[in-house]
């Protein structure tokens, strides 16, 4: 075996390594097993909150063997092709394992980094907001390119996404939008992403054609689970209802609608203005049940808290990501060092490069952008 293809089997048996840890491979069979026998109690769905959780614990486990048994078996397969192909001299196979093994490779590196997500809530569902903030119309536009990017990246993942409100700016864009995305790690993946973004640009409206630097700031936070409970007393919030000012169209209520609720021992303010009345109330609600869990894991968690607390405001010297279309195309994480000069993509939604730079970084406390960072 060449040295090349023998430095692929050893990354790909390192990842196999992390995959098994991270379930405790030795009793992941029983687990499954116990699962199984749990799932067959006639009495389990009277308690429909531990029967869901019971359903997804179990699905994650079954996923999470299933993956690393194919992941071994293929290896096993290639790298009995690759000795066969040797011992016949058959180059035709040998070449065909090999790129065999390059590809999975690759798609055992993502499943480790799927595995890292491991955190109290990066399971869950997620809300996105994004803000507009220094630089005017110029902002509001980048916070509409901004909510375009994540939106095309969730769709991707085969994320369902809800857009639950939504102010439009003055003159184009948007000053604010707040997203459910509902999917596998949503928040795990998406967590990394809240910050200031920066981006530069030949601006679309400035006459003279001149270059600006515009700031929108994003924050992520995690859909809180049935079976968690958060309590929130009613002398502690204040509900108010008005009329929403959405971009238009099926955005725009006829009525006074739209639900805002402040949590005045904390200021946390939630919006939703994109159903009834009632069921504003209840999305905004959740909201704010989500933001008041995600403080209780940022004093729980020092990195995620440091996170937060450097985020600041969305202006000069706050950025966690920079994105530069004038003069030269580039995109560069500010925590990682990883850039690409492939712009259009990552503005299309092609995120998970940024985001996996970013999440193996918060995880092993050390950078793997410059084994990533593309030309």
């Amino acid at each position: 075996m060449r040295a090349e293809t023998q430095n692929i089997v050893d990354a790909i048996r390192k990842s196999l390594s992390l995959l098994g840890q991270r379930m405790d491979l030795e009793t992941a069979p029983h687990r499954i097993e116990e699962f199984n026998a749990m799932i067959e109690d006639p009495t389990l769905w009277d308690d429909q909150a531990r029967a869901q959780k019971l359903m997804r614990d179990r699905q994650q486990l079954l996923d999470k063997y299933e993956t690393y048994s194919r992941i071994k078996q293929d290896l096993a397969d290639n790298m009995e092709l690759i000795e066969l192909g040797e011992m016949e001299d058959d180059a035709e196979v040998v070449s065909e394992a090999e790129a065999a093994l390059k590809a999975l490779r690759d798609d055992a590196a993502g499943k480790e980094l799927e595995a890292l997500l491991d955190g109290e809530a990066d399971g869950n569902d997620t809300f996105l907001e994004i803000h507009s903030g220094a630089g005017g119309t110029e902002s509001c536009d980048w916070a509409s390119m901004l909510a375009r990017m994540y939106v095309r990246w969730a769709e991707k993942k085969g994320y369902e996404v809800e857009l639950q409100s939504e102010t439009a700016g003055d003159e184009a864009g948007i000053k604010s939008a707040s997203y459910k995305i509902s999917g596998p790690n949503a928040y795990g993946w998406l967590k990394s992403e809240s910050g200031v973004h920066r981006l530069v640009r030949i601006s679309p409206y400035d006459s003279a054609a001149r270059r600006h630097t515009s700031f929108s700031s994003v924050w992520v936070y995690p859909v809180v689970d049935d079976n968690i409970e958060i309590e929130v007393q009613p002398n502690e919030i204040r509900i108010d209802t008005y009329r929403s000012s959405g971009a238009g169209g099926q955005h725009v209520n006829t009525t006074d609608s739209a639900v805002r609720i402040t949590h005045m021992p904390t200021g946390i303010v939630v919006t939703s203005s994109e159903k009834s009345q009632h069921q504003n109330r209840d999305i905004a609600m959740k909201a704010l049940k989500s933001r008041l869990y995600q403080m209780e894991l940022d004093r729980r968690n020092a990195a995620i808290n440091e996170a937060h607390e450097n985020k600041g405001d969305a202006g000069w010297g706050n950025q966690i990501r920079s994105y530069v279309l004038q003069p030269y195309q580039m995109v560069k994480d500010l925590r990682t060092n990883y850039e690409t000069s492939d712009s259009a993509g990552v503005l299309d939604g092609d995120l998970d490069g940024l985001m996996a730079a970013t999440l193996a970084m918060g995880v092993e406390g050390k950078s793997r952008a410059d084994a990533q960072t593309e030309d």
